[in-house]
């Protein structure tokens, strides 16, 4: 509520959930709150997946709590019911990724582990489905091989906060000053 409150303050032009755990979970009651355009970091890396795959299989490694929320799942059919869903929680990525072991022997053989049973599901396109997880982007590639399409949510989101702020009419001038506090 402290947050909701400062942004109201502050007149903040929009809010991104940038957590996939927070928006799976959060997003809903967040945007009952408060009247500022709040967008999260699933429905676009859920819409990017639906596009871009050809077999309509598509993997989602993330969080316990992402993938147990079956919140991609839920979007990816309200755009294709026919697509099918994997998903997989891979927990030790995000303290390998926040240890920077990031091109570490032990990351690759726990990422081997962990995508083993996606590559056997025959994906084409695998959203990375925790903020920590594109920092891994070329271990996960490299397992997965340049077939399968890498879904970078953060990405995604960026390109529809920037479609939001153009359609509302609030998007800064480029070259605006940026004010902190």
């Amino acid at each position: 509520d402290r947050l909701l409150d400062f942004c109201k303050t502050k007149n903040v032009k929009a809010i991104v959930v940038a957590c996939n755990t927070a928006s799976a979970f959060a997003l809903d009651t967040i945007e009952k709150e408060i009247d500022i355009p709040i967008i999260g970091v699933v429905k676009p890396g859920a819409k990017s997946a639906v596009e871009s795959t050809k077999n309509k299989r598509i993997g989602i490694i993330g969080t316990e709590g992402t993938i147990k929320s079956e919140l991609y799942t839920q979007y990816i059919h309200s755009i294709d019911p026919e697509i099918t869903v994997v998903g997989k929680a891979c927990p030790l990525f995000v303290p390998l990724v926040e240890e920077g072991m990031l091109h570490d022997s032990v990351t690759d053989e726990v990422a081997s582990r962990y995508l083993e049973s996606m590559k056997e599901e025959n994906i084409d396109s695998l959203i990375l489905g925790c903020t920590h997880y594109p920092l891994l982007r070329s271990t996960v590639g490299k397992i997965m091989g340049p077939e399968v399409n890498l879904v970078n949510p953060a990405y995604e989101t960026a390109i529809s906060l920037d479609g939001l702020l153009r359609q509302n009419g609030i998007r800064a001038d480029k070259d605006a000053k940026p004010e902190y506090e």
